[in-house]
Order: structure tokens, then sequence, then C-alpha cells
């Protein structure tokens, strides 16, 4: 009876990492949706799951669950599409696991085993959201949220934490080295992204400056600093670059996905807006475009979100959430965005450089009442007299 059950699971587990990703029927035109999620909590290997010894385990229980896997950078190297994803147990700890694919889209299979992320002098006590720069400087930067207790909270006060920026380097995702973690003097720093070139000789961060760990306050937006050393890694100052809005889809929070993409237009950023409502907060993803040679000047930002959560992507762990922190352009061009849903499960959308420049170009900005949106609206309609029929 065991023995057939460990068939079962196993032959499960192949049918799904082998399976076809189909695109979706239906585009918008700027990106197409694939039908399934690249990774989910089933694909994480069996022997991290269960113990195959029949001694230590006659009943075939699983030993250690996942709870999710979500939230991932990305990279391609060695003319493979990687992942760096976060994986959270059942324990609610979050950790690192490198996942690979000929495809970009579907057969991701996990490395032999997650990342043993050194530790600083202060342990981590969880770890989460890696964004991923390949770096001017010959590195690949690993830059994700670290967690520990807040030493400050009150007696008895278990949920209060402390966010700062990790920072860990690598040149074949394998060997990390762990650097000093990110020393910023606005707060809290949850979403911090590593610009992938020197800007006059200094490494740029995009950083997300918060007064608490819930708590955004007087954070204000997207912002930006400059460290001259990563082995030091020190900011003196930070300016806000994309600010928070009142009624917009980034109206309680905004922050950086992935490093940004690098067009002859201008950089391109894609982030995530949050907003309150009566089910809770909703995260969108949404597209601007700073200036190639002064990285702080926002010259395009298109109005409203380049993607929300559809369908059963609206439910999950914490529901009605879309999050990205990473994605990649191949060499003619096609971007393969890889986003998470409801902090459970690992997405791809596919799109081009040359389809998110015009979408950033050429979509109306938000201007912040609704009757300038009425006015777009029956510009489009006059524009399109002379176009548009239906037969």
């Amino acid at each position: 009876m065991i023995k057939k059950r460990i068939e079962k699971v196993k032959t499960q587990f192949k049918d799904l990492i082998g399976r076809v990703n189909p695109e979706e029927d239906i585009s918008n035109g700027v990106y197409t949706r694939f039908v399934n999620p690249i990774l989910t909590p089933a694909h994480v290997p069996l022997n991290w799951r269960y113990d195959f010894n029949r001694q230590t385990n006659p009943l075939f229980l699983e030993r250690i669950g996942v709870n999710a896997v979500f939230n991932a950078g990305a990279i391609k190297l060695n003319g493979k599409y990687i992942v760096v994803a976060r994986v959270e147990g059942a324990d609610r700890k979050s950790y690192f696991a490198v996942a690979e694919s000929d495809t970009g889209v579907d057969g991701f299979r996990f490395r032999d085993k997650p990342i043993t992320m050194p530790q600083t002098e202060e342990q981590d006590t969880n770890v989460y959201d890696m964004r991923l720069t390949q770096h001017e400087d010959g590195w690949i930067y690993g830059v994700f949220c670290t967690e520990r207790k807040d030493p400050n909270a009150p007696e008895g006060d278990t949920s209060r934490a402390v966010a700062k920026a990790g920072i860990a380097r690598t040149k074949d995702l394998i060997k990390w080295e762990r650097l000093p973690d990110l020393i910023s003097h606005s707060g809290q720093q949850r979403n911090v992204v590593l610009h992938p070139e020197f800007v006059n000789g200094l490494y740029a961060l995009y950083t997300r400056p918060q007064d608490g760990f819930i708590d955004v306050g007087g954070g204000g937006g997207i912002g930006l600093g400059y460290v001259k050393d990563m082995t030091v890694p020190a900011l003196d100052e930070e300016i806000i670059i994309n600010a928070k809005q009142y009624h917009t889809i980034y109206e309680l929070k905004n922050g950086l996905g992935p490093a940004p993409l690098k067009t002859p237009q201008g950089w391109l950023h894609l982030a995530h807006g949050v907003r309150n409502t009566a089910a809770g907060l909703r995260y969108v993803l949404y597209l601007f475009m700073t200036d190639l040679q002064d990285i702080s000047k926002v010259i395009h930002q298109p109005g409203g979100y380049f993607m929300a959560p559809e369908g059963n992507e609206r439910v999950g762990d914490v529901s009605n959430v879309l999050f990205s922190n990473g994605w990649l352009a191949d060499d003619d061009g096609t971007v393969y965005i890889y986003y998470a849903s409801s902090d459970t499960r690992l997405h791809v959308a596919r799109s081009s450089l040359t389809q998110l420049v015009d979408y950033v170009t050429s979509t109306p900005e938000d201007d912040l009442f609704s009757h300038l949106s009425v006015k777009k609206i029956n510009a489009l309609i006059e524009h399109n007299r002379e176009h548009f029929r239906i037969n």
C-alpha cells in the first residue's frame, strides 16, 4: 500500500514538472499570460519534503511542508532561464531556491538544494523577495529583505519586526558571498533594487524608505541613493523619484520590482502599487520609464495598472495581490515577466521591449480627476471615428 502511494506521488510530481504551459487565448496586446503557474508548493522536490527511508518514515508522511513558492528574482545565465524563488515553509520561514528552465515558461526544476545564505553577525529571522542584478562590475547581486525581531518591541509584543536590505553576491548562483546589510538613515527598507550600471562611478540603489515594518508613514514612494562601495553599503541620502499619489493604484505605497531594463528610449521600470480597499490591500503592477542619462528623472508613466490579479490569481495566502521582483530580456527583445499571485504561486507573462516601450510612451498618464479621464476617452473615440467599424 505504501509502495503504491510512493509511486503515485512520484508520478504526479513528474507529470507536473513536465507539463507544457500553453498561452492564454485572450491578450491585450501588451503581454500574454500563460495558463499554468510555473512554480507552486507542489513543484518543490519530493526529497525536500518527504523522508524516503522506510524505517524512519514507515507511513510515508510529508515531514517538511511548503506553504508557498512566489516572489522570484530572474536572470538568464548560460542559456538557462533562472529564477531565485522565495519558498515559504509551513513554519512561515522563507528561504531562497534556484529553479531553471530551457523555455522560460515551463519545465522549471529546482536545483538539488536550496541556497544556504551566509549570515551576518546578526542572523536573519526571515529572508525574502530577492532582486537579482547582473552588474557591470562582473558580479551578480542579490538584494533581499532580511527581517528580525524589533529589539525595542514592548514586552509580550511578538509581532514587531525590523526590515533591512540584505546583500549577497555571486558569480554562479551557487557560491554566495554575504555583504553587510544596507545602511540607510530613512527608516526601514523592504524593496531595494540595485541599478545594473555605474552612475558617475557609483552604485545606484532604488529604495522604499518607510517608518516601520508595516507603516509607510512619511516614506513617500520609490527612492534613489548612491553607494561608493558595495562592501561598505552606506547611503548618505535618498531622494524620492516616484511618489505616492492620492486616489491612484499606488495611493498607499509603492516599490520597485526588479532591476530596470535598458532601452534606447530610457530605463524601463516595473513596480508595484498598493491601495486600501474594504477587502484589504490590493497590489497591482505598473510601469514607468526614466531618462537614460538622469535615472532620477521619470519621463513616462502610463496611468493605471499594467497588470492586476485575475481569476484564480485573486485567491491565495494573501488574496488580491500581484507582485513581481523578476524579469529578463532575451537578446531578441522578448521579455519574460515573473510575477506572483496572492503570495502563493509564481507565474510568467511574455512581452517584448517593443511592446513595453510602446505601452509606456503612448499610454496616457493619470490626470488624477474623473472628468479628465472621460475627456481622454472621448478624445480616443473621436480619433477612431474614421477608423473603427463593427460590421
